[in-house]
């Protein structure tokens, strides 16, 4: 179920139509750029082990940005102890920043979220789980799909 006010796409892994994204690379740009690691989760939706993940216990006052691109995602304020082994937060800086798509890889029903700029998978949302949070929501982010910026 999606929750107010976002949208989703749907996809099952492959895309007959690709999306143009305002910070697009090409596959070669994006392996040159990228670690082989980084790649993996952000260019093709792979997922860090869980609990291994810089930004899992990170609990400095800051702005969390897209690893590839440079895009502002999350703040600090928005991240909450979700005891999952990735980084949650219950809300991104804004809904524009990322895109959600319905993802129904791997046999089951889930949505992806992206970053809107550039394409890249940052993780999960999942919406009903009974955290005590301003929203219903956990964006289970990959560590490696970020960078962190302390505040000054």
């Amino acid at each position: 179920m999606v929750g107010q006010g976002r949208s989703t796409h749907e996809t099952t892994g492959t895309s007959d139509v690709p999306r143009v994204y305002p910070k697009g690379r090409t596959d070669e740009e994006w392996r040159d750029r990228l670690t082989p690691q980084e790649y993996q989760v952000l260019r093709r939706a792979g997922t860090e082990r869980a609990f291994t993940g810089e930004y899992t216990d990170n609990h400095d006052v800051g702005v969390y940005s897209c690893r590839a691109c440079g895009t502002e995602l999350f703040r600090s304020d928005q991240k909450f102890e979700s005891h999952c082994g990735w980084p949650s937060f219950f809300s991104p800086l804004a809904g524009d920043r990322i895109e959600e798509i319905r993802d129904t890889t791997l046999g089951m029903v889930r949505t992806e979220v992206r970053c809107a700029a550039c394409g890249s998978h940052l993780g999960h949302v999942f919406e009903g789980e009974g955290y005590d949070t301003p929203t219903d929501l956990r964006y289970c982010i990959n560590s490696i799909s970020m960078r962190f910026e302390p505040a000054s």
